[in-house]
């Protein structure tokens, strides 16, 4: 039964990290169920919460069972009412016979609650519900941006159509996000290619497309970086260049780039048999092959890495290279030698993730009895609450949280709270120096960085370093201008600062100074802001923080520089033990 109860942790127990609600669950270290399980059941719970209120008031078994508090109640009925195991305990458990006790009543009730709102089948009956939510919030003047689920589609294993066809065959095509209200509604993206918006809380998991490494659910914004760095598939990467990833787990922007590679292939595949068919001189594009070299430092996420690579059908396409150091790598080995792009998504403060998942705000059911108290206390562990008993998902849970591989939801997702300025000042040295190595690669022609922050310090000032830097002097590296971005990114109007600002649009600091008031150098013109790509969280676009910036250089440009300068600044080592911490099971291709 602990299942119930670490969900009761979680809900009540202080907030003393940063980083996603699902993050904070796995890296939690004083629960005994499954991280996934835990989540599950909140998230699930959360979206019937209302009607759970109303089935367990009209129901009165908190008056009737004292020991029972209104959270752990609504958990416990959510289970008995809805989950398709009934509720994860032996039938001889104390707890399950306290909700079994009343299992009529509480049927009825649900039942009656059903026949009110006129809904015929649960599916009716859940989307009346998350009606009547969006009209609360509504009434109470709650007012928050939509983080609507992001689907993009593996062009590797499918095509945009197949998947409107199958996996969104139900749903109705609407124009906003702000029209997410409802399950079955979608948007198509109009900045990244095959990127589908549906509401808040869609779930995919269980669809065969998304088993099939079909559908990739992935934010947004992280899906910028492959496609300002491969393009669209009229004007696509070069066959001849090779691709290199380097800080690449989970593996998103990595089987993005292979995705979109896969597309820009078929695209000349169909070509070419259009021409053989009209008897018009082609030249063969079957022996056109694209190579990607993906990477990580962490042995664990690299393993993540490849799995997710598998998943995607990016095997042929890409050559893991696990547990490497990207600042280890020589770029004149012979094995880089062709490699012409890179993308580079390094370490950095996360303070952009937000918090589409965080702590769901459930409305609980009013008692009147004392217990409600004691629904934060810690429980004593006792013999006769047997773990055996989690057995939802049908698996059972491990008797302590080992961390295995992290949630693929964040790929940046570390703790923020705490963040000092020496602290950013590190990254931003890690950034540059990782960048300034990209650059010194013998046929690299474009490279991308991308962060998940908001600080200046970690974005326009890192650009505006690295343009400051001998190597990218010595071989002619500039920022990609707006006008030759693909043609989604020239689209997108938030574009790169000179002020740190406030997520809320004003100025964070009265000025180009970091949070505790270090002066941040950005000598970008205009011209170079406009290739910088933002996005902040809290607007109208359904994404987190984040920022891209392409560099580019031509081809012959430079060549024979002496490469990467080295600059001497001071590396934070623990930056890349971040990465490792609080790495869980895998859950599959997530945002």
């Amino acid at each position: 039964m602990s299942l119930y109860y670490d969900a009761v942790s979680i809900l009540t127990a202080p907030s003393t990290t940063g980083g996603s609600f699902k993050s904070r669950i796995y890296n939690a270290r004083n629960i005994r169920s499954a991280p996934a399980q835990i989540y599950a059941l909140i998230i699930e719970a959360s979206k019937w919460d209302i009607l759970l209120k109303e089935v367990i008031e009209a129901a009165g078994i908190l008056k009737l069972e004292p020991k029972l508090t209104p959270l752990l109640s609504l958990l416990l009925v959510h289970d008995h009412l809805l989950a398709k195991s009934g509720l994860a305990a032996k039938a001889t458990h104390p707890l399950r016979q306290t909700i079994e006790r009343h299992k009529t009543r509480l049927r009825g009730e649900f039942t009656k609650a059903r026949v009110r709102r006129g809904c015929a089948t649960i599916p009716e009956l859940k989307d009346a519900i998350a009606r009547e939510k969006l009209a609360l919030q509504g009434a109470q003047g709650i007012t928050t941006a939509i983080y609507p689920r992001w689907v993009r589609v593996n062009n590797i294993r499918t095509t945009m159509e197949k998947q409107l066809s199958t996996t969104f065959a139900g749903y109705e095509q609407v124009s906003s996000l702000a029209e997410l209200t409802l399950p079955k509604r979608m948007v198509l993206d109009p900045h990244v290619p095959d990127l589908i918006a549906v509401a808040p809380g869609a779930e995919f998991t269980s669809s065969p497309a998304y088993k099939n490494g079909e559908i990739i659910l992935q934010d947004k914004a992280s899906c910028f970086p492959a496609y300002l760095l491969v393009g669209d598939e009229e004007e696509g990467w070069d066959s001849r260049g090779e691709l290199l990833d380097g800080c690449a787990a989970p593996g998103n922007k990595t089987t993005h780039m292979a995705s979109l590679l896969a597309k820009q292939q078929n695209k000349q595949q169909q070509q070419q048999q259009q021409q053989h068919k009209k008897g018009t001189r082609h030249e063969d594009v079957n022996g056109t092959s694209y190579h990607i070299f993906s990477m990580d430092q962490s042995p664990i996420r690299a393993k993540t890495l490849q799995k997710m690579v598998s998943t995607a059908g990016a095997d042929t396409m890409v050559t893991v290279l696990p547990g490497q150091d990207f600042l280890a790598l020589d770029p004149t080995d012979p094995r880089f030698e062709n490699v012409s792009g890179l993308l580079l998504d390094p370490s950095c403060s996360g303070s952009g993730i937000i918090g589409r998942d965080d702590v769901p705000k459930l409305t609980l059911p009013e008692s009147t009895t004392s217990s409600a108290a004691g629904a934060g206390k810690k429980r004593k562990r006792r013999g006769n609450d047997n773990d055996d008993d989690d057995t939802r998902g049908g698996k059972k849970p491990p008797t302590t949280n080992t961390a295995e591989s992290p949630s693929a939801t964040d790929e940046n997702d570390v703790p923020v709270n705490g963040m000092t300025e020496e602290r950013l000042i590190k990254l931003s040295n890690l950034q540059t120096r990782i960048v300034e190595h990209a650059l010194s690669f013998p046929a690299a022609t474009r490279v991308t960085y991308s962060t998940c922050s908001i600080h200046l310090l970690e974005n326009e000032a890192v650009v505006s370093r690295i343009l400051a830097s001998e190597v990218a002097k010595e071989r002619g590296w500039r920022v990609l201008r707006r006008d030759e971005q693909p043609v989604g990114m020239r689209k997108w109007v938030h574009r790169g600062i000179r002020e740190e600002r406030g997520v809320g649009g004003g100025s964070a600091t009265g000025g180009d100074q970091g949070q505790d008031g270090t002066k941040v150098e950005v000598t970008l013109s205009d011209e170079e802001l406009e290739g910088c790509l933002r996005c902040w969280p809290g607007d109208e676009e359904g994404t987190g923080g984040f920022f891209v910036a392409g560099f580019v250089r031509e081809e012959g440009a430079g060549e024979g520089s002496s490469g990467i300068k080295e600059d001497g600044n001071e590396v934070d080592e623990e930056v890349d033990e971040d990465e490792e911490e609080g790495e869980d099971e895998w859950e599959g291709f997530s945002d």
